[in-house]
């Protein structure tokens, strides 16, 4: 068994054990919910009891290993080439209302790179799984891209950071002109799930911005490992830090990024 093999099965293992506890607390949070210090940025008791089972078990597997956890920060070696990407309950304001779109995402990057994702939909019981060189699945089964080609028969999918309110530079004018280009453009509220819907073919594209390591970490490798592409808005590599996500199933990638990178903010309008 390779390490990633064995890396894949130990996220695996935290992300179902942390999406038993969000099946748990889904409906009984609303007294045990507050805001980080945005308007909108919710966290909730289940997020911590959340990330508490997922760092048990990662600690406890791979001691050595450093964390980038949503709700702890940074813990560990923070020396270590593996670092763990956590995010224990990505969609927190759709889990608050039980609007079902939320997921457990753990990645694992490597040097910087994103060799191993997880990404767990407790409500609908749907994993998805990829490491670098063993392919992606749902439930065990192999996924892929989709094969739109023309951005005109395509379905997006993207989001709204919590800094919407502060900044012009917001995705409202990229969601606008973008939804008058294709069949739809969509916001779930769960960046780990869209870009797992791009991996497995039920969007073709996604784009995001004010994006954070945990939310994409997963999400990267399994959109590389179905046959999707990922880089900066430009085409470029992707800086995981950097804030900024285009994710597809490479066929729309080069349109898609030279729309976004023609978009004009809305402050501009």
């Amino acid at each position: 068994m390779t390490n990633l093999q064995i890396f894949l099965d130990i996220a695996t293992e935290a992300a179902l054990s942390a999406g038993v506890v969000l099946q748990d607390y889904l409906g009984k949070v609303e007294d045990a919910i507050t805001e980080k210090g945005r308007p909108g940025d919710l966290v909730t008791a289940a997020d911590k009891a959340s990330e508490k089972v997922i760092l048990e078990i990662i600690n406890r597997h791979f001691p050595q290993h450093s964390i980038l956890a949503e709700e702890s920060g940074k813990l560990g070696n923070q020396t270590s080439e593996y670092l763990w990407a956590i995010d224990p309950l990505d969609g927190t304001t759709n889990y608050a209302h039980q609007y079902p779109c939320f997921a457990v995402s753990i990645g694992l990057l490597i040097q910087g790179v994103p060799k191993v994702g997880v990404i767990y939909d407790p409500f609908h019981n749907e994993l998805f799984r990829a490491a670098a060189g063993l392919g992606a699945t749902r439930n065990r089964r192999p996924i892929k891209v989709s094969q739109t080609s023309e951005l005109s028969k395509s379905l997006l999918v993207t989001g709204f950071a919590y800094d919407r309110w502060e900044t012009k530079d917001n995705n409202y004018a990229e969601f606008c002109h973008l939804t008058h280009l294709t069949q739809g453009v969509r916001r779930g509220g769960s960046a780990s799930l869209d870009l797992a819907y791009v991996a497995c073919g039920r969007v073709d594209g996604y784009w995001e911005r004010g994006i954070a390591p945990w939310d994409i970490a997963a999400g990267i490798i399994l959109v590389q490992e179905a046959g999707g592409q990922v880089t900066a808005y430009n085409g470029g590599d992707l800086q995981i830090d950097s804030g900024r996500i285009l994710g597809t199933n490479g066929y729309i990638h080069n349109s898609l990024s030279q729309k976004l990178m023609q978009i004009s903010p809305l402050s501009a309008w």
